[in-house]
């Protein structure tokens, strides 16, 4: 089974550590993405915020402008992924 976990995403996650003002992250994030993936991910950010809230899933889906299926798959990941929904949200208190 292929790993996720490639030499390259370790490098891409080794470059955020390196960076310590949210300025910095953000220019970091502005040359790396495009606004419409930094839209997208910005919008399952806070769907996460949104479900771990309780607030269901189409109401999210309609505020955030995901579709029910994305959410559904967001909530997924938060509830049995590997960690990190819940440990950055928990980052962020």
């Amino acid at each position: 089974m292929k790993t996720w976990k490639t030499p390259q995403l370790k490098k891409l996650s080794r470059a955020f550590l390196s960076l310590k003002k949210e300025e910095d992250i953000l220019n970091f994030l502005r040359d790396l993405c495009t606004l419409e993936e930094l839209e997208e991910m910005s919008r399952r950010w806070e769907a996460v915020h949104l479900i771990h809230k309780g607030v269901p899933y189409r109401d999210i889906a309609q505020k955030t402008g995901l579709s029910t299926t994305t959410v559904t798959r967001i909530a997924h990941w938060l509830h049995h992924g590997e960690g990190g929904y819940p440990k950055a949200l928990d980052s962020e208190k």
